[in-house]
């Protein structure tokens, strides 16, 4: 038996709305305008709250919480911005910066980078942190695509459209920690891999220049954000987009 929603109130930076307890605090925030970053939310896709960077202050919690798969409840309290969550958020982007090659000048995806546009919107104009300049692999096997681990942040959002969506589970993340590297078909180069699919989702949902289309050049890398995905209410197919 499904549990029974309910309709709840809370208050976000004072303001009281009112939402069902079956919606995350992200889904009411942005609903009723207010926003919070995120780097790893896709509508439609599961949630695995990786960036942290939607974390938001929650009275009565002593820790900070994943406004993406946070819910909702009765009397919740909740701040999305404040000294503390502004401080957390440009470090967590500038850990993404420095781990990575983001140089946004000759990146197919300058102008149009959810990681560079984040950065411009919390304010990081440079970093506090020595930059790892790691040397990833660049994988043109594939006669569509590029994967440009460079400028990879692990988001998992290609993973997950390529699984939940095209049901095809080309896409993993082999290794750990600083090690841990996007890979396809258990490490095979993409051109060789029988899963692929060339649907081209996870190169439109992908947020930064890590998946491109052959044949770009700096800036012209433009992400169509809609894909298809399944409606669990009604058993047919919808589309969603992110925002």
């Amino acid at each position: 038996m499904n549990k029974p929603v309910h309709v709840s109130t809370l208050l976000i930076n004072g303001h009281p709305v009112a939402a069902r307890d079956d919606r995350t605090i992200l889904d009411v925030a942005k609903e009723n305008g207010f926003f919070i970053p995120t780097l790893c939310h896709f509508d439609g896709l599961s949630e695995v709250g990786s960036c942290r960077l939607c974390l938001v202050e929650v009275k009565g919690y002593s820790r900070l919480l994943p406004a993406c798969s946070a819910y909702v409840h009765e009397g919740m309290e909740v701040v999305t911005e404040s000294e503390t969550l502004s401080e957390y958020r440009r470090t967590i982007l500038e850990m993404l910066f420095a781990e990575g090659n983001h140089v946004c000048s000759v990146c197919v995806s300058n102008g149009h980078c959810e990681l560079q546009w984040l950065a411009q919107k919390l304010g990081l104009d440079h970093l506090t942190m020595p930059y790892r300049f790691p040397h990833r692999n660049v994988d043109a096997s594939h006669k569509q695509f590029i994967l440009d681990r460079n400028r990879c942040t692990l988001c998992t959002r290609c993973i997950r459209v390529c699984e939940e969506v095209e049901n095809a589970h080309n896409w993993d993340v082999m290794g750990r920690g600083i090690r841990a590297t996007l890979v396809s078909d258990l490490n095979q180069p993409w051109g060789a891999t029988d899963f692929c699919l060339a649907c081209g989702k996870c190169v439109q949902v992908c947020p930064t220049g890590a998946l491109s289309e052959k044949g770009r050049a700096v800036g012209e890398m433009i992400k169509h954000r809609r894909v298809f995905v399944k409606d669990n209410n009604s058993g047919g197919s919808d589309t969603a987009s992110n925002t």
